[in-house]
């Protein structure tokens, strides 16, 4: 489904306001751990929050709703005159959809009836950009631009999966592998490629056996049937080749396969097709997830990903269909830089000898995919404007390279235009690329100089850089014009975002925003105005409109009252000083209320671990773990100083910081943590006995790391929704920086916490949710069980039977968080 509604939406605005009993700051006579258990469950009440009143969990876990309901997905109208985007309620299964005209105090709700005929955020144009084209609901709409008509011209139980306008200005439209034309001068629907994956029917066979051939000899009738089927089955060739009216000629491409990915030639004339083997699986019968509440009182078995230790991807076959001459061509690889390097034999050899083995390298055919960018709206696979250029985007399975080839469509052979290799691995993000409107150059985005900046490369030479330096460039736009290309990148600070466009021509670089925070953007489609969706640290993103050139104006304000006027801390972002020869180590701080850095008694403190790995948190943007912005917040009233660390693995920093991981997993990041105790006590009056560490997810891995490596280091931790065993963690994120367990079972060992689950000697609580399909909640069961034969008394469990990854239940938010609470007011007071 695409379009409007593939954005996120709102059901009614409703906001609740919650408080309860205050929990009292750190000045005053501390209250007991059961008078703050008292406050976590004092009842609901509906008056606002005070802006002196100290928060309670109770608040702070409640639904989200009360702090607003703010726009998401927004995007441009067509005529760059007004904006659309949608609002759901936390606890709603439904959007809401309005449009906001940029000079308009307000947004206009849309209703059901007018969801297909609203401007849609994924179409395309033709050439004259006078028209275009989008699916709604599975069927295919067009729209002529200047006049606002809208046409359906598809009503179909069948969805159709793309489109595209032709250079002739007819459209062109796929369903599974049937290829659809539609002539803009005559109205007809033609069917230009009917694609089987199946053999190729044999037709008329001539008798082969022994009894076949006596029974055609001495039966009459059989071989007078046999004769006529072999002529009609002539006849019927000859018509097809002659008749004009009769459609394309079908392709047989064998069962073995199913596409991945399909694309057509502006002109309609090639077809580029992606397969792949139809036997594999992302889940084996075995990859179940028990859940305890089914609807009928039963344990369902819930279908779940394979893991990293099982799952091998078989990499993809790449064919190119001509639709005139009907001629496939299969596309060899062997025009990619190093096709065939044993990239990982450093690795195997190190692997080899640790079982006292030998590892002799050789030479191999390589798995390779189209890119899979965990950010892309666009496709692997982009054509020239007009003509046959091609360029794809190529990733190896083996995690060490990506490349943009050319295809030569006679040969059926691809050229390698940039081969971006990293010992490591390549990024899954950075990964945008094209075509320069109307020019044989290609721009792309790479992190060869170990940041992503923007490259342009015409055939036949070498490619510039049309960004340099110590930065990050993301979100990259080619103006409507192509004169400019459009950025987003955070060359003032690592933690501040804001957009820049380079002249494609001069390499003349501008900047057009001026913002402190965080933002993401989109480019009006006149190329006048950019629409932000921006944030600061204790405001959370609403959306702008800026003129280029002009002055910005706010557009949303959807952030509650209640939320926008309580004295949130903004914590300082702060450059903590590696002692291992990492540089700084950017956190955010927040300081205890009434903070005095010469008191006699010294603060207790609590680390906190962002999940995900690579991402970015010490920003100053609006956090999207808002829940635990608010829990920081709620720490320092009660007297704790607060950090959370983008630690080396993070995103923001350049492509060193982030594969300072490769194969050692929860290593580096613990040395950072070391030089944030310590930069604490040296600077905001940390007792370093009383430091406590918490994280969900990547961070329950590294909360985990800490407490196992370093047990000196913290005096208590709380690892939610935990990786335990990598070796249990899916394929695509973690054969990137650990390779696979088969191959490198050295960096599975050294990265895993169970293996050095025997370190534990300060109290850890383990949270996990049964139906957790990402970190499996069988990964808490064993490390639980390993820490039972070790006989470690000081850890404990819950569990939380009916959620997710990413939690959903304020209840089980609330009941996480006061254990969590609870464990610090324990042992770090």
């Amino acid at each position: 489904m695409t379009g409007l509604l593939r954005n996120s939406g709102l059901s009614v605005l409703t906001i609740t306001i919650l408080s309860g009993c205050a929990v009292s700051d750190s000045n005053s006579n501390t209250q007991s751990i059961a008078q703050v258990n008292q406050a976590l469950v004092s009842p609901v009440l509906v008056t606002p929050l005070k802006v002196n009143e100290p928060l309670t969990l109770k608040q702070i876990m409640a639904d989200p709703d009360w702090m607003g309901l703010l726009a998401k997905g927004a995007y441009w109208s067509d005529d760059s005159q007004s904006v659309y985007f949608s609002r759901q309620a936390h606890a709603s299964p439904i959007r809401d959809y309005y449009n906001q005209g940029v000079d308009q105090a307000a947004a206009s709700q849309l209703k059901l009836n007018q969801f297909h005929l609203a401007d849609q955020q994924y179409g395309v144009l033709d050439n004259s950009k006078t028209r275009k084209a989008y699916i709604y609901q599975g069927n295919l709409f067009i729209k002529e631009l200047t006049s606002g008509k809208i046409s359906q011209l598809t009503r179909q139980n069948t969805a159709v999966d793309g489109v595209r306008f032709l250079d002739d200005g007819d459209l062109a439209f796929w369903q599974g592998e049937q290829i659809f034309r539609i002539h803009r001068d005559s109205g007809m629907f033609e069917q230009i490629a009917n694609i089987k994956l199946a053999p190729k029917p044999k037709g008329i066979q001539a008798p082969a056996s022994y009894i076949a051939k006596q029974q055609h000899r001495l039966i009459q009738y059989v071989a007078l049937q046999q004769d006529k089927a072999k002529k009609k089955q002539a006849h019927k060739e000859e018509l097809n080749k002659a008749d004009p009216s009769i459609a394309s000629k079908t392709w047989y491409l064998g069962d073995k396969e199913v596409v991945s990915d399909l694309s057509l030639s502006p002109d309609g004339r090639y077809v580029f097709l992606s397969l792949i083997d139809k036997e594999y699986s992302w889940r084996s019968e075995h990859d179940i997830m028990p859940n305890y509440l089914g609807n009928e009182g039963y344990v369902d078995a819930v279908p779940a990903r394979a893991r990293v230790a099982e799952d091998n991807p078989p990499g993809e076959r790449f064919v190119l269909l001509d639709l005139d001459t009907h001629t496939k061509k299969d596309i060899t690889i062997e025009g990619l830089a190093g096709f065939d390097e044993d990239v990982l034999a450093k690795v195997k050899s190190e692997n080899a000898k640790a079982k006292g083995e030998l590892y002799k390298s050789e030479k191999a055919l390589r798995k390779i995919q189209l890119m899979q960018d965990w950010g892309w709206s666009q496709s692997a696979v982009q054509w020239q404007s007009s003509g046959h250029g091609l360029a794809i985007m190529l990733e190896a399975i083996d995690n060490k390279d990506r490349w943009i080839a050319s295809l030569d469509i006679n040969k059926g052979s691809l050229k390698t235009e940039h081969r971006l290799h990293d010992n490591a691995w390549i990024n899954y993000t950075f990964n945008q690329f094209g075509w320069v409107t109307g020019t044989d150059s290609l721009y792309y985005l790479s992190e060869e100089t170990g940041y992503s900046h923007i490259y342009l490369k015409q055939q036949g030479k070498e490619a510039e850089p049309l960004t340099q330096g110590e930065f990050v460039v993301s979100s990259v736009t080619l103006g409507p014009k192509a004169k400019f290309i459009y950025y987003k990148a955070n060359k003032d600070h690592p933690g501040i975002d804001n957009v820049y466009r380079v002249s494609i021509a001069t390499g003349k670089d501008e900047q057009l925003t001026q913002w402190d925070g965080q933002l993401d953007y989109e480019l009006s489609p006149d190329g006048n105005s950019l629409l932000l969706n921006a944030s600061r640290r204790t405001e959370p993103a609403e959306l702008f409109v800026k003129e280029i050139g002009g002055e910005r104006k706010q557009l949303t304000h959807y952030t509650s009252e209640a939320f926008e006027s309580y004295p949130w801390q903004a914590p300082e972002v702060v450059a903590v000083p590696s002692s291992h020869g990492a540089g700084d180590v950017y956190a955010r701080v927040y300081l205890p209320q009434g903070y005095d850095k010469n008191r006699a008694e010294k603060y207790p403190a609590v680390i906190f671990n962002h999940g995900a790995g690579y991402l970015q948190n010490a920003h100053y943007g609006f956090s999207g773990y808002f829940r635990e912005f608010m829990f920081h917040n709620l720490l320092s009233q009660q007297g704790y100083v607060v950090m959370d660390m983008d630690y080396r693995g993070s995103k923001g920093y350049g492509r060193d910081w982030r594969t300072a991981v490769y194969r050692n997993m929860g290593h580096p990041e613990v040395e950072d943590l070391k030089d944030g105790v310590s930069w604490m006590a040296t600077n905001t009056n940390v007792d370093t006995a009383k430091v406590g560490t918490y994280g969900g997810s990547y961070g329950g891995f590294l909360t985990f790391m800490a407490l196992f490596t370093e047990p000196e280091l913290f005096q208590a931790g709380a690892a939610l929704r935990p990786v335990t065993d990598w070796a249990h963690y899916n394929a695509p994120y973690t054969s990137n920086i650990l390779n696979t367990p088969d191959v490198d079972a050295i960096a599975y060992e050294r990265s895993s916490p169970i293996e050095y689950a025997q370190g534990l000697e300060k109290p850890l609580l383990i949270m996990s949710g049964v139906l957790d399909d990402n970190v499996f909640f069988q990964d808490s069961v064993r490390l639980v069980q390993r820490l039972i034969e070790l006989e470690k008394p000081m850890f404990e469990t819950a569990i939380y039977p009916v959620e997710p990854h990413g939690f959903k239940q304020p209840s089980s938010w609330l009941d996480e968080y006061r254990r969590i609470f609870k464990l610090f007011e324990q042992e770090l007071k």
